[in-house]
């Protein structure tokens, strides 16, 4: 094994920031639709559209961080190798099979978790954004021509959003569960705080 340098310092805050916010929205989230009654429904709401905004803001910048480094290139779908990677969690991974792929700096994602990341930024977030903006200004909204147009009620929007939260949560505990699947259960997660991953040494060579 070798290792070599994948999370820059950015990507790791960005990382442990969006996750902890997203959690914390999915709790206030409950709370406000009546699955438990801990902060009181006004408090929720307010914590919960105080941490909306600063997700959306770390988002944003985000976003100009990955284009200004050229990391949005890591996100780019590929077939190559694709089925080999899903049968080898389909399959590989209950019996001992070595992943078909391997890390490196300038490929850092497997095909399937392109496919999957790139589904959470381009639909499931603006999903997720947009969706909660309506829901949040809606009496602005519902005055306007389009909306009225539109037939947009605020149960729908509400449901809209409702479902992509879901997704977040779906994706949350999948996303949760393939970070244990490393050489060892906390290999993945290890990497995302320090930065370094410990690859097989000739995927190590192919960075250097």
């Amino acid at each position: 094994m070798a290792r070599i340098y994948i999370f820059k310092r950015f990507e790791r805050f960005w990382h442990w920031s969006q996750a902890a916010l997203i959690m914390f929205m999915l709790a206030t989230g409950f709370e406000i639709h009546g699955s438990y009654a801990l902060l009181g429904w006004q408090k929720a709401a307010d914590l919960h559209t105080t941490a909306a905004w600063t997700l959306i803001g770390l988002w944003l910048f985000a976003i100009f961080w990955h284009f200004t480094t050229g990391e949005w290139r890591q996100y780019i779908p590929t077939g190559k190798n694709i089925l080999a990677v899903m049968n080898y969690y389909s399959v590989g991974i209950f019996t001992g099979a070595p992943h078909p792929f391997r890390v490196t700096q300038l490929s850092k994602h497997n095909p399937l978790q392109r496919l999957a990341y790139l589904l959470v930024k381009l639909f499931i977030n603006p999903l997720i954004w947009a969706s909660g903006l309506a829901y949040l200004y809606y009496n602005e909204l519902a005055a306007t021509k389009w909306a009225a147009s539109a037939g947009l009620s605020l149960g729908s929007i509400a449901l809209v959003h409702t479902a992509a939260a879901f997704m977040m949560l779906a994706f949350l505990i999948g996303h949760l569960y393939l970070s244990t699947t490393g050489h060892t259960p906390l290999a993945h997660i290890k990497a995302m705080i320090t930065g370094w991953e410990d690859v097989e040494s000739d995927a190590a060579a192919v960075t250097k």
